[in-house]
């Protein structure tokens, strides 16, 4: 899904004008574990729906959790569809804290039934909201290794997304990434190996839904083995049955057994489940009943994945999609394109037979039965007050930076490239082969500069033109050693993670050459197949102040490197292989 674009309504609220009156409404209380629900309270709110209503409840839209005045009119768009359509669930693009916070206690004042809120919070709480804890991407965790991780992730992530607001986290990518040309799972995954990544889903799963956030497995029924962008295209994967139940299967599996509460829809062909022709799994009823609710006996939420990406929209009327999600047997349309114009599809398809009701109200049941589940019929606003106590503590960014340190790899280190001396002349080149992100790594460079002083730095992105390039080069020749940043960042709809081609030849040239060369990933791992001849490589799968600072001390030796590689290198290294370099 996509991460902060695509937003469909820009919304506005001013703090001044709300003041702290919906935070006074919620009491300071200590959020339990997932319950099991109130039957009572979903069969009376059910009977009571309209049909307007019930199908206002299958529809979840995206807004924003920062700061803009009330006088704006999108504010009034989104209220709108909250008051009037009744939708009945929101997704949080990014925010900060507090704007969050207030923002959702306001819209869940507008609302009749209390909204079900979502993010994509893959790398815990601070992936959308600013000053949240961060961990590093899920495939750093398969480098570790660690289930008791998998599980602290999934703990914060918990405690701080409810404490903001937030009940359901579009996490964890359960996909298995076998295919390294992945452009955009890739490092989301745990990693290749089916078990390992069953293993710390379950683990996540448990950390998450024990501390009062619904989990979501997705992409259903695998979008590891693809090398398109279902963002732009749809992807087809090939494998079969059999194939299917080993790989791709298996970790859905392992998050049905551990109880996830929601699954998400991939927007792909799987033509061994479904030999329609160019027929998306999300629109599936083979695959959404037949597989995943009969075969598999998954009795939670299906969400479709985005409805504004190009794997259905392309061929697909948002009439259609809509539609044919819900005869599936999806529950929430995540994201249509246009909301409103959903609503009343879905209202008109009742009343001509096209869809039964009782279709409509199996997922407006299940949809009223996670929101009991949560406690939200009793209590659906933000303690504010709260906030400071649960968001960013030390505890959970010591946990989160222990994460960061202990997925580092070490791939490769030969004629003892590492560790660096730092009397040595040194040449940092930081390469992103991003558009517009020349200074990626000066975090990095700062942090050797501490080691070498007399360093030389170096800074190109997507946009720098060969005969820099050249001429930065040229001037390396006088160094001792050479060290490689190499950024390309994983965002949708950019089509690939990989290296910039001139970014590549660089590093060929240099490794020719007398100096020895180190190059640091702050991406994915898959790059060191472009330059199987650099001395050393170390992977730390994000880019972040706090990879950069770890990278530094890795290189001149002041912290031991433990993680081991979730994935294959094809022809170079297998999953499994990491080197220890010793303090």
């Amino acid at each position: 899904m996509k991460k902060r674009n695509g937003i469909i309504a820009v919304v506005a609220f001013s703090m001044a004008v709300l003041g702290m009156s919906c935070a006074r409404t919620a009491p300071p209380r200590v959020l339990p574990g997932l319950s099991a629900g109130d039957p009572g309270w979903v069969a009376k709110t059910l009977k009571k729906m309209t049909l307007e209503e019930k199908a206002g409840q299958l529809v979840t839209v995206r807004y924003p959790g920062t700061f803009v005045n009330l006088d704006n009119d999108s504010l009034g768009k989104l209220e709108s569809l909250i008051r009037n359509r009744k939708i009945g669930g929101l997704i949080l693009a990014a925010g900060e804290v507090y704007e969050t916070a207030y923002l959702l206690n306001r819209l869940q004042g507008a609302s009749k039934v209390p909204l079900l809120v979502a993010a994509d919070l893959e790398s815990a709480a601070g992936t959308k909201i600013t000053g949240a804890t961060l961990f590093p991407p899920l495939m750093a965790i398969g480098a570790a290794g660690s289930e008791e991780m998998a599980y602290d992730m999934g703990r914060i992530t918990a405690i701080e997304g409810r404490a903001v607001g937030i009940h359901m986290n579009y996490a964890p990518v359960v996909d298995v990434n076998i295919n390294p040309d992945n452009p955009i799972i890739n490092t989301r995954s745990f990693g290749e190996d089916p078990g390992t990544v069953g293993r710390l889903t379950q683990a996540f799963i448990r950390g998450s839904q024990e501390n009062g956030m619904i989990t979501t497995a997705k992409h259903f029924p695998g979008h590891g083995d693809t090398a398109q962008d279902s963002h732009l295209l749809l992807p087809t994967v090939t494998g079969d049955r059999a194939r299917l139940d080993k790989v791709e299967l298996y970790p859905f599996k392992a998050a049905i057994e551990a109880g996830v509460q929601a699954i998400m829809t991939a927007h792909l062909a799987v033509p061994a489940l479904d030999p329609t022709p160019n027929m998306p799994a999300t629109l599936s009823p083979a695959i959404m009943t037949g597989l995943l609710r009969k075969e598999l006996g998954f009795k939670g939420l299906i969400v479709t994945d985005a409805l504004d990406m190009g794997g259905v929209t392309n061929a697909f009327s948002d009439e259609e999609m809509s539609l044919k999600a819900l005869l599936a047997g999806v529950d929430i349309l995540l994201m249509p394109r246009d909301p409103d114009l959903t609503v009343r599809t879905v209202i008109e398809a009742v009343r001509s037979g096209t869809v039964p009701m009782a279709r409509i109200d199996e997922s407006v049941r299940r949809i009223l039965e996670a929101k009991a589940r949560l406690g939200l019929h009793r209590n659906r606003f933000v303690d504010v007050d709260a906030i400071s106590r649960a968001v960013g503590s030390k505890p959970s960014l010591g946990r989160a930076y222990q994460a960061f340190e202990a997925a580092v790899t070490l791939v490769k280190n030969e004629g003892g490239a590492l560790p660096l001396a730092p009397g040595k002349k040194t040449a940092v080149f930081s390469l992103s082969s991003d558009l517009g992100d020349y200074f990626a790594g000066q975090a990095f460079i700062t942090e050797m500069k501490k080691r070498s002083p007399e360093l030389m730095a170096f800074f190109a992105d997507g946009d720098t033109g060969q005969e820099a390039l050249d001429d930065a080069a040229a001037r390396a020749t006088e160094a001792d050693v050479v060290v490689f940043a190499l950024f390309s960042s994983l965002r949708s709809r950019k089509g690939s993670v990989d290296l910039d081609p001139k970014h590549v030849a660089l590093v060929k040239k240099l490794a020719a050459g007398p100096a020895p060369v180190t190059v640091v990933s702050f991406d994915s791992p898959y790059f060191l197949r472009h330059f199987p001849e650099v001395g050393a490589y170390l992977c730390l799968y994000r880019n972040t102040p706090q990879t950069q600072g770890i990278a530094a001390r890795v290189l001149y030796g002041e912290l031991e490197t433990r993680g081991k590689l979730p994935v294959t290198l094809p022809g170079l290294f297998p999953a499994g292989h990491g080197l220890e370099m010793k303090k």
